[in-house]
């Protein structure tokens, strides 16, 4: 007997997998979305019993439609007390030099992808009249990127800070149903996004960007050296789903003090010249 149901979209790698494995050793059934049969059944070897594995992706609306029948039918009855929504790309370039496609990417898996996941499941959060369970969470992923855009990551920052803005509208009108719904904004995890983050060096290739970028994804790779380690992100993600009223909006980051407070009281413009500095622009 498990203590509840919970539902994480990306779950193949990553935060999704290390916030998979701890809520199972916590006692909690986990429905996960993967991409792939294979990571099905790596996952389902890897957990046990209380992984559930569902084969969608965010951007295959009639997909994750059927995954939400499925599972509304498995639970007989009974609801999710949280949806994690946590499958996302980063793509990186220069805004002058990137299609409108890369954008479009961006979107439809962070932020579209994402409203679809949230629409298909919130009837098992409790989204429905005279619903028999108490009401579910959602939190959602996002990141400090929302709050501090770095150059060549506009896409991925944008996409994010719609993210926060979509939950906080949400929140506000789940509010009818007693259903919460927050983001958490990390910093640097070690995950295998850093590995997957989409960087076409052939459209910034001989043009004034090119040394730039080199810097940048040079700094990017030092940041990841240093980054916060999965399980205990994961760690942080249950401690937010145990709370009463967990922070809307949760910057979770190494030295936190000097890297988001203290820096919140200097000029966006004192910190354009740090970065034209840092990055020799």
């Amino acid at each position: 007997m498990t203590k509840g149901n919970i539902l994480i979209t990306g779950a193949s790698t990553g935060i999704g997998a290390a916030c998979a494995k701890k809520f199972i050793q916590e006692g909690y059934a986990v429905y996960g979305s993967v991409r792939k049969q294979e990571d099905a059944d790596r996952l389902s070897e890897e957990f046990g019993e209380n992984f559930y594995p569902l084969l969608f992706d965010v951007t295959d609306e009639v997909a994750i439609q059927k995954s939400a029948v499925d599972l509304t039918n498995k639970l007989e009855g009974n609801g999710l007390q949280l949806l994690i929504n946590n499958a996302g790309v980063a793509v990186t370039g220069a805004v002058e030099l990137l299609d409108l496609d890369a954008y479009r990417k961006q979107y439809e898996v962070n932020y579209f992808g994402l409203i679809a996941a949230t629409k298909a499941f919130l009837p098992l959060l409790g989204a429905q009249e005279n619903h028999p369970f108490k009401p579910g969470k959602i939190i959602n992923m996002s990141s400090i990127a929302s709050k501090r855009t770095m150059p060549f990551m506009t896409p991925y920052a944008g996409s994010k800070a719609a993210v926060d803005s979509f939950t906080e509208g949400l929140r506000r009108e789940l509010l009818v149903y007693g259903i919460d719904a927050v983001t958490i904004n990390p910093g640097p995890i070690k995950t295998p996004i850093w590995d997957k983050i989409d960087v076409n060096m052939d459209k910034v290739e001989g043009t004034i960007y090119e040394p730039i970028l080199k810097r940048f994804i040079k700094l990017v790779d030092k940041e990841s050296k240093d980054a916060i380690d999965a399980d205990d992100f994961a760690l942080r993600v249950f401690k937010a789903f145990q709370s009463n009223k967990p922070k809307v909006s949760d910057v979770v980051i190494k030295n936190k003090l000097v890297k988001y407070h203290l820096l919140s009281l200097v000029s966006a413009r004192r910190i354009d010249r740090f970065i034209k500095k840092i990055l020799k622009i």
